[in-house]
């Protein structure tokens, strides 16, 4: 298999528990992903169970490829989310931990964040803090600017190994007492893509511009050894990857 991340991108992720990779779609692809995207039903986070397109970016081998690459073994796809913020005030997800949504034994969540559009602090682009993979999980409390972030609670029915089931309650996660001054806001250009971990602290807040939308999607991943304790997503898609991409792919899937 082709290698996508190079050491230094790879060393970065690690260090910092992020990193951006240019280019990892083409500008037909993209286009034909936004085609696509206006006639798609709603999929909650299944929609690479049930859409070709959305499998295509799930399974593409500069994405997937760059999964594995991190994981050093075969991933397979937890959930994918479409995540279009309109102009003039559309929402963000408050700053959290991957973790705190989906457990997972033993920890390998990982996620890409592929921009749709160009993305920056202005539309509101990703926000990440760098380093905070290394400190476990935080302590959160619900979302509470509504201006700013979707607020919302649920709950899920859990399963571990052995069979042991229970309920439980998951909010829109929010960390306590974050540091403003430990947050970088990214600009992320269409086609590129922020692999993170599932314990950097990310998340985006309004998109303020006049004009411009924020498109995004995200895949969520694990080591095809991990488990999956939420039950919604534990019949989670193995990744088989071709041997090397062509670049010059127009179908889009």
């Amino acid at each position: 298999m082709k290698e996508v991340l190079n050491p230094e991108q790879v060393e970065r992720y690690e260090r910092e528990g992020y990193v951006v990779v240019p280019d990892l779609l083409t500008e037909p692809e993209i286009a034909a992903f936004l085609a696509h995207k206006e006639q798609q039903e709603g999929y909650g986070l299944h929609g690479h169970c049930m859409d070709p397109q959305y499998r295509y970016l799930a399974m593409h081998p500069r994405i997937a490829g760059g999964v594995w690459q991190l994981l050093g073994g075969q991933p397979r796809i937890v959930q994918t989310m479409l995540l279009d913020k309109g102009p003039q005030g559309g929402r963000g997800i408050a700053l959290h931990q991957d973790c705190h949504y989906l457990p997972n034994e033993p920890n390998t969540l990982m996620a890409c964040w592929l921009a749709l559009t160009d993305t920056d602090p202005d539309n509101g682009g990703l926000c990440v803090v760098p380093g905070s993979h290394r400190d476990g999980l935080y302590p959160t409390h619900k979302a509470r600017d509504e201006r700013e972030h979707v607020a919302w609670e649920t709950e899920h029915l859990m399963r571990d190994r052995n069979g042991r089931e229970w309920n439980q309650r998951l909010v829109s996660f929010e960390i306590d007492d974050l540091d403003p001054s430990r947050l970088l806001r990214l600009t992320v250009r269409r086609g590129a893509g922020v692999f993170f971990t599932g314990l950097t602290i990310h998340g985006s807040f309004a998109n303020r511009s006049a004009d411009r939308p924020r498109t995004a999607f995200a895949i969520h991943y694990i080591h095809k050894d991990t488990w999956l304790f939420r039950t919604d997503v534990q019949d989670a898609m193995l990744v088989e990857l071709a041997p090397q991409v062509s670049r010059e792919n127009d179908s889009g899937g």
